[in-house]
């Protein structure tokens, strides 16, 4: 089974006032470590959505063997990016049957955690699986293809949560400890840094 995955990191990073994808935390940028986490999981391919300070972003990847997809759209919400990340996938392997989607501001996520989704889809036959941290079901999540066409149909700000609360028949969550922290602020980043 082919799976792809999206990493996501086209926002603004407002109340940083920096690109947080490009934030250092034990030698690595956030968005190096998502990347390399999951080049050495059970995933074919990789695309990155980029957005704003996409020149910074895309100059800091460029070596890496993955999609760079630069979203002209990402204003105007996820949806834009999570939809532009999917036709890069599938244009560029159509044999995917699944597809998992990331953020970048996790600084806990590992490839044992893009595994364990691949493992628990393939465990169960669920089309979802999510991430779940302190009671809440979140990022990154798996979608097999039949929900391809649900993904393709969000707009504007939606996220792919709006497709697990209508399906919750066919999800299961794995665990992904530490997944609730994620950096948003300076403050954020500080107190990671401290946490070491």
């Amino acid at each position: 089974m082919d799976t792809g995955v999206i990493i996501l990191a086209a926002g603004n990073s407002s109340r940083l006032g920096r690109p947080k994808q490009l934030l250092e935390l034990n030698g690595k940028t956030l968005i190096s470590h998502v990347i390399e986490e999951a080049e050495n999981a059970k995933i074919q391919v990789i695309a990155v959505v980029t957005g704003s300070n996409s020149d910074l972003i895309q100059q800091e990847i460029k070596d890496k063997k993955i999609l760079i997809v630069d979203n002209q759209s990402w204003e105007i919400g996820m949806a834009s990016g999570i939809n532009a990340g999917l036709s890069a996938l599938l244009n560029f392997n159509n044999k995917i049957e699944s597809i998992i989607i990331s953020v970048c501001d996790q600084p806990f996520i590992s490839r044992a955690i893009f595994d364990s989704l691949i493992d628990a889809k393939n465990n169960t036959n669920k089309g979802i699986v999510a991430s779940h941290y302190q009671n809440i079901i979140g990022t990154p999540v798996l979608f097999d293809k039949k929900y391809f066409g649900d993904l393709k149909a969000l707009t504007g700000e939606e996220g792919a949560k709006k497709i697990l609360k209508v399906y919750p028949n066919d999800l299961v969550s794995v665990p992904f400890e530490n997944g609730e922290i994620d950096i948003d602020t300076q403050s954020d980043y500080l107190n990671l840094q401290n946490h070491k």
